[in-house]
């Protein structure tokens, strides 16, 4: 087995490496490399109820740029939200557009001529397909490139299409409602589905997520802070959808970390200042009853959360800060309030790497996801070089021991989630710094 993957080694190039783990093939330890985290596999546990939500596909898709946390919080919104919105424009006619010319087929779908944002995000991540390729040499894919039109019907289409030209796997799409719809093609002709919503709701056995999903952050910090003797939390949650599945999260971590959540305080999104005053006695003054605050917030919300905070006299070196992804920014870390706080993000290194090879490549900046599509590629053309298409199957896609990407190690589940090795961050004077490394391999038990 160890010269399946050195013979797999070969072929790619040194810094664009992903160590695929496959069963019998160099399987991992069962333990974690760095820190304490909730990275235990839970196969057996069906994912909970999220609140009800598709990512929009309009101008509100996030620009070049835009943070992971950000991303996350565009991708909780409600559903309302994108049947609402108009189908665009005809689809750009995708048939024999393709990357790279070896015998297997997979396909890659994305909103190539979605309305608003949609497209520059699409072009983005379809480079990064290109680049994958380039990066593994001698690969044997070939890359159907489909267009959903950011919308679940072109997204079925594009699914069907794929199918009858051959694809063995299918990439993308991109949001959770086109995830489900080209998921019900894919299923019902036994082709497994690697998106790229962050929405739980969108995964299925066969339909898995290549996503950064709040609930592995929420575990993560939460866990960490119980490591640190932080077991009496209050929590600040901004009534969205994002905020309501970091709360269900919360609860669910806490009881398996053994903490007590003091108190839980919901406010409208941009208006904190009631929900602060009725925590002041919690989380204020000399003798606070909660050792944290759990604050689910981003970078727009989160200035006004923490003038809130002072004029309730919070001590941050009392009352720990605990943030999610969202606070992964410049903005965020510049916040007097939030000094010394911590949250869960994956490692920015590789993403930095990734983006400097994919400047020098195509003279721009890639948007945040287009590790997802880099990493599917890289994924399925190192899986396809061990064993070609028939590598592409559950037993292979769930294998506990994961996948190391340019964003850390993963792995999807059964269920289809997944679970990511992340860092704890701590802010400190306006920059983040790691105070906890990202686990280099996950448990490989159920």
């Amino acid at each position: 087995m160890a010269s399946l993957f050195g013979a797999m080694e070969q072929g790619w190039k040194s810094r664009a490496v992903l160590a695929v783990v496959v069963t019998g093939a160099l399987a991992l330890s069962g333990c974690i490399g760095a820190g304490p985290a909730r990275q235990t596999r839970k196969a057996s546990r069906p994912a909970p109820q999220s609140a009800p939500s598709q990512p929009v596909y309009n101008a509100d898709l996030p620009p070049e740029g835009t943070s992971v946390g950000q991303v996350q919080a565009i991708h909780q919104v409600q559903a309302a939200q994108m049947q609402a919105v108009p189908a665009g424009p005809a689809p750009v006619q995708m048939r024999g557009m393709t990357l790279g010319n070896g015998p297997v087929k997979v396909a890659l779908i994305l909103p190539l001529s979605a309305p608003g944002q949609g497209s520059l995000v699409a072009q983005s991540m379809r480079n990064a397909a290109d680049l994958a390729l380039s990066d593994f040499q001698g690969s044997d894919l070939t890359i159907l490139i489909k267009d959903d039109r950011g919308t679940p019907e072109g997204a079925r289409e594009a699914a069907n299409q794929a199918v009858v030209e051959g694809a063995q796997l299918i990439l993308g799409p991109l949001f959770a409602g086109s995830v489900q719809a080209a998921g019900q093609v894919t299923r019902q002709a036994s082709r497994p589905l690697i998106g790229f919503s962050s929405d739980r709701a969108a995964a299925a056995q066969g339909v898995y997520l290549l996503s950064f999903m709040v609930q592995a952050e929420v575990d993560r910090i939460i866990a960490f802070a119980a490591t640190q003797n932080r077991r009496s939390i209050a929590a600040l949650i901004p009534e969205t959808a994002y905020g309501r599945v970091a709360e269900a999260q919360l609860r669910e971590a806490a009881a398996e970390n053994g903490i007590r959540l003091v108190a839980v305080e919901r406010y409208p999104a941009g208006q904190p200042q009631g929900a602060v005053q009725r925590l002041a006695r919690v989380i204020g003054g000399p003798a606070p009853q909660a050792n944290a605050l759990f604050i689910p917030e981003n970078g727009d919300g989160l200035p006004a959360v923490a003038q809130a905070l002072q004029m309730v006299r919070f001590n941050a070196q009392q009352v720990k800060p605990l943030g999610s992804g969202v606070w992964d920014e410049a903005r965020v870390f510049g916040l007097p309030t939030l000094q010394g706080g911590w949250f869960a993000a994956p490692d920015k290194r590789g993403f930095m790497d990734f983006a400097t090879r994919y400047r020098a490549r195509f003279n721009s900046d890639p948007v945040r996801l287009a590790t997802l599509s880099y990493d599917a590629v890289t994924l399925a053309a190192a899986l396809a070089r061990m064993q070609g298409p028939q590598a592409f199957n559950d037993s292979v896609l769930t294998n506990g021991a994961g996948f190391a990407g340019a964003d850390g190690v993963f792995r999807f589940n059964p269920n289809g989630t997944n679970d990511r090795a992340l860092t704890v961050q701590e802010i400190r004077s306006g920059t983040a710094v790691v105070i906890n490394a990202a686990p280099r391999t996950l448990v490989a038990n159920n």
